[in-house]
């Protein structure tokens, strides 16, 4: 239970305060770099706990079931604080870019109730490969924003992270759209 890849996983999901801590004040350049790395070794992490489960054959249950979970609290918390965090002229997501945070947002619960439901009636549904692309531009956006807070002269990231965001936010909507379709099948 304890494996290399399963204590990573669980690595993740305990820096999430550290790394909402880091993103606490928007005023702290420093606070949003140290953000940056601690999300970008997290992002590392996250690959090497799949892989490594993978390759030496440990992929197990509690990793099946924690690894979901870790990414989507990661993503959850660094967007909540990229709305939630304002000074000044300094907030990331605000106007109608909060409408791409919350697509994002409802449709990690819509996604994880209904493969809560589906795993209760014994259905699996695959991470298809265009969620995959989902959650890459999910990841780089918010990186990009947090690492926008850190650099606020370059506004370019700001830009390039807000447009990725809706990226993300759109294939959000397609791949949750695909989830839902296989999901209505098995309901009564």
């Amino acid at each position: 239970m304890l494996t290399l890849p399963n204590l990573l996983t669980l690595s993740r999901i305990v820096a999430v305060p550290l790394l909402v801590w880091f993103l606490w004040w928007p005023q702290w350049e420093a606070g949003y770099a140290l953000a940056f790395a601690l999300y970008c070794l997290m992002g590392v992490t996250d690959y090497f706990d799949g892989y490594l489960a993978r390759a030496q054959g440990a992929v197990s249950k509690l990793g099946i079931f924690l690894d979901p979970i870790a990414d989507k609290i990661m993503v959850a918390a660094v967007i909540l604080m990229l709305v939630g965090t304002r000074f000044e002229d300094r907030a990331i997501i605000t106007g109608v870019h909060l409408v791409a945070a919350l697509v994002i947002l409802l449709r990690e619960i819509a996604v994880s109730g209904l493969r809560e439901f589906l795993g209760g009636i014994q259905v699996s549904v695959p991470v298809s490969r265009l969620a995959k692309w989902k959650t890459t531009f999910q990841l780089v956006a918010l990186g990009g924003l947090i690492l926008a807070g850190a650099l606020p002269a370059w506004a370019w990231l700001k830009t390039l992270g807000l447009t990725t965001l809706w990226a993300a936010a759109v294939l959000t909507l397609v791949t949750g759209w695909d989830y839902l379709r296989i999901g209505l099948r098995h309901m009564d």
